[in-house]
């Protein structure tokens, strides 16, 4: 497993990071841990969570989870070099009392009980999983409006955050701030407080990107290349789109779809017809889909690793088994190609 220094950092990671939002639900603590282990194995010492997972659906109630079976494999493995990412959770989900927005305060006591759950004295990346301000990701752009935003209270807001970042750093709470489901304006404001107030600098951005989905290609990946910022791609199979499972409009049983039926407005008109493509150049040039799939991610200008995630180990299984394949300059452009014709599906 090829390994890489993230950003301006000394944390060494492998070019794949293992997702874990699914343990705890779809996946039980047993799998989780042999998933775990065998992610270890393949040499990926990167783990990437949030409070509130697990996901499909978030609760309240179960809020948390993931990273208490993460503590428990951390505490029993005690696995040397292991780099733990995890997130505080945005304005209004459901994992949180209230829906309250993220905070200094909020932020504290956040970390303080990912560590408790984690049993680790420090985080390695904590990511703000949304911005207060709003997004355009998870399907919001075809509506995006950011004309309600107020710049100065969201200055204030960021500057909070980074002082707060900056006392837990020199607690040994947290060793790097980072961001999530971020864009070019908010992550280059981040930057320049950080820049000009000597306030911790974010050190990676995870946004979702995939085969169908490459909002990042533009201005972030130039702010991205630019300022040292890697990006962690999340759903690079695009919710299992990508696998070829789906393909006919079809839900298998335990599959994510059989609990979220549009694959959180991923299913589309146009999305199948895309698929199609990518599974026929897959298949013209021999290539297993799923790791042409994700692969290509880490052949893109900017650095980019993504964040691989199965529900069962056999799935996981597949997925390491593509560690090593390569994407040609065929099969580069054939994608090129596909997108041009099909771009923005979802």
């Amino acid at each position: 497993m090829r390994k890489l220094t993230l950003g301006r950092s000394d944390l060494t990671v492998s070019q794949y990071c293992l997702g874990t939002m699914t343990y705890g639900s779809q996946t039980d603590e047993d799998d989780a841990h042999r998933q775990m282990d065998m992610a270890w194995e393949a040499g990926i010492n990167f783990l990437d969570a949030a409070e509130m997972y697990p996901v499909n659906p978030v609760t309240l109630e179960t809020a948390g989870r993931t990273e208490e079976i993460i503590g428990r494999w951390l505490a029993s493995r005690k696995p040397q070099g292991a780099v733990v990412a995890t997130k505080i959770t945005g304005e209004g989900s459901s994992a949180v009392p209230g829906g309250v927005p993220i905070s200094g305060e909020r932020m504290r006591a956040a970390v303080d009980a990912s560590l408790a759950r984690l049993q680790s004295d420090c985080i390695d990346i904590y990511q703000l999983h949304w911005p207060n301000r709003g997004s355009y990701h998870f399907r919001k752009s075809w509506g995006f409006d950011p004309s309600g935003q107020n710049r100065a209270d969201t200055v204030a807001h960021m500057r909070e955050i980074l002082t707060v970042a900056q006392d837990l750093v020199r607690a040994g709470k947290i060793r790097h701030i980072a961001l999530s489901n971020e864009s070019a304006w908010g992550t280059a404001m981040w930057l320049r407080l950080a820049e000009e107030e000597g306030l911790p600098r974010v050190l990676t951005l995870q946004n979702e990107y995939s085969l169908l989905c490459r909002y990042f290609d533009l201005d972030m990946a130039e702010l991205c290349v630019n300022e040292d910022i890697p990006l962690l791609a999340y759903t690079p199979l695009a919710a299992g789109l990508l696998t070829g499972k789906y393909a006919g409009n079809v839900t298998p049983d335990g599959s994510r779809r059989s609990r979220n039926g549009d694959l959180g407005g991923r299913i589309t008109g146009r999305v199948f017809e895309a698929v199609s493509g990518y599974m026929a150049i897959a298949n013209e040039y021999n290539i297993d889909p799923v790791h042409m799939a994700i692969n290509w991610t880490t052949t893109r200008p900017a650095t980019t690793l993504p964040i691989i995630g199965a529900t069962t180990s056999e799935q996981l299984a597949h997925l390491l088994k593509g560690v090593d394949v390569a994407i040609t300059p065929e099969i580069r452009a054939a994608i090129d190609q596909m997108n041009r014709a099909m771009p923005m599906v979802f």
